[in-house]
């Protein structure tokens, strides 16, 4: 790796060691005290490289780092990074032996007092919401973490002063999230290579709202044309397995969605090993993830995981969530987090031509990969004839699209996270707890409408491919052209256009 790629990756530790695989960073922490993090933003930069889409890959992220440590210092208002820069629960894949993880884990863990210290004397601006957003998952650090070594005991009293900060934070910290429209535009355009306009893009995800709602209504007659949209969806999402059957509802679907992915030859790999699980506990504050096979490690298990409903809450509470994994919308989000998407998309990183291209992954394509294919798939005739597939599919494109308009209508001071949970319910039939944990989510992730962002863009390249290649068009061409650019910054998606194999 060379000083301007590895420059890049010390300022974004924990992506760099899970989702790229570089384990030569296992057992370390990112310095995110305020000097560490200057000091890493002087080291970006230096002669360009060969191959010009590479150089503009490589220019995205380096742009990307400068808006959010150097520009909106990050680090100060938001405690996501850290941890991220404290979690250990990325040593739990079958990456390497069981011995070389936990002696990395315990590394890392030694380093845990210093790392809090950087992030107390870091986090002098956390907005009150984002704190309390970012408890459950901050406590959660810690699960499991057993033994009495002075190690241990160490990183224990640390962990409790890194909660006693964000409790503080939560209390006194100033009230509002909003990081402005201006920033907002920049923290989403700079690492996608792409100018954004935030009222452009409000009135694209409104459009897509509507049209969803369109197909929605439409599926929803085909079930009960006496009863509203609503009925019909409160009917399908009760219709759930518990919090038990949903992992292993899930690990049925993993089989069935690799199949259909191969029979379609949508990607051009579906080999290699996929494990439903619940999410570590550090990892909550999402309802699904998947964790893969990352490009710079030796092949191993990739790893779905499903956030169960904490045990602790009202009935009605449990109900809520569990209606996230109905039989409705499961098979959906098994398609975005298996295959086609994120483990299927993973196992072309691996293969992808350049290391920039399997170490530098721009969230915004690999979530809007993920999405894009959910409608294709159901368009294609995944379980073919069964309207839930429509209505499934459209309930969870209403929720990322609703992410979009929360995420600029929180940064933008137009809405509250009251507001956006209120619009969750409204527009993506989302309730109690799950629709509060989506709105609080755009609190310490502004950029979370890159679903819907990424699948536009997506869609926008493949109109142009079918354009310019005419009959020579077909998904696995314009697929396979896609991710051998890796996860590229959206703004260079297009060139695809001119990777294709004329021969399919």
């Amino acid at each position: 790796m060379d000083d301007r790629l590895r420059a890049i990756c010390d300022l974004q530790v924990a992506e760099a060691r899970e989702g790229a695989g570089l384990h030569d960073y296992d057992g370390r922490i990112q310095d995110l005290s305020p000097d560490g993090v200057r000091a890493g933003l002087a080291r970006l930069g230096g002669p360009p490289l060969a191959d010009p889409h590479d150089e503009a890959h490589v220019a995205a992220f380096e742009a990307a780092l400068r808006v959010f440590f150097g520009e909106l210092e990050m680090h100060r208002r938001n405690p996501i990074v850290h941890l991220a820069n404290l979690d250990i629960s990325c040593y739990d894949r079958e990456y390497a032996p069981k011995e070389d993880r936990e002696a990395a884990k315990h590394t890392h863990l030694a380093a845990w007092p210093d790392a809090v210290d950087m992030a107390i004397e870091a986090m002098d601006a956390v907005p009150a919401p984002v704190a309390q957003a970012l408890l459950g998952p901050a406590q959660g650090l810690a699960a499991g973490l057993d033994g009495s070594d002075d190690v241990i005991r160490a990183a224990r009293d640390a962990h409790r002063r890194f909660v006693a900060h964000l409790e503080k934070a939560a209390e006194l910290g100033p009230p509002d999230v909003a990081i402005g429209g201006p920033e907002l535009a920049r923290l989403m355009g700079a690492g996608e290579a792409l100018s954004v306009d935030l009222g452009r893009l409000a009135e694209q995800a409104d459009a897509e709202r509507d049209r969803l709602a369109a197909l929605l209504r439409e599926a929803c007659a085909q079930i009960d044309p006496d009863a509203t949209p609503a009925e019909v969806i409160e009917r399908l999402l009760a219709d759930h397995p518990d919090a038990g059957g949903v992992l292993v509802e899930a690990q049925e679907q993993v089989e069935e969605v690799l199949a259909f992915t191969a029979r379609h030859e949508l990607v051009p790999y579906v080999d290699g090993e996929c494990v439903v699980g619940p999410a570590p506990e550090s990892r909550r504050w999402g309802m699904a993830m998947l964790a893969w096979a990352a490009p710079g490690e030796p092949d191993c298990p990739s790893f779905y995981w499903v956030t169960p409903p904490d045990p602790s809450w009202p009935a009605e509470d449990v109900e809520s969530w569990l209606k996230v994994f109905s039989r409705t919308t499961l098979p959906l989000i098994t398609i975005h987090e298996v295959s086609p998407g994120h483990f299927a998309h993973g196992r072309a990183l691996r293969r992808a031509p350049s290391l920039v291209r399997q170490v530098l992954i721009s969230p915004a394509f690999t979530e809007g990969w993920a999405h894009y294919v959910e409608e294709l798939c159901v368009d294609l005739g995944f379980r073919a004839g069964d309207p839930r597939m429509v209505i499934g599919m459209a309930i969870e494109a209403l929720v990322r699209v609703t992410r979009l308009a929360a995420a600029i209508g929180i940064h933008t001071g137009a809405m509250t996270v009251t507001d956006a949970a209120a619009r969750f319910a409204a527009d993506a039939f989302l309730a109690g707890p799950a629709a509060l944990s989506e709105a609080r989510r755009a609190t310490f992730d502004p950029t979370y409408g890159r679903y819907t962002w990424g699948k536009l863009v997506i869609r926008s390249v493949q109109e142009k491919a079918r354009d310019l290649w005419g009959s020579g068009y077909s998904h696995p061409r314009f697929h396979a052209a896609l991710l051998r650019l890796g996860a590229p910054p959206l703004g260079l998606a297009a060139d695809a256009l001119s990777d294709g194999d004329p021969s399919r």
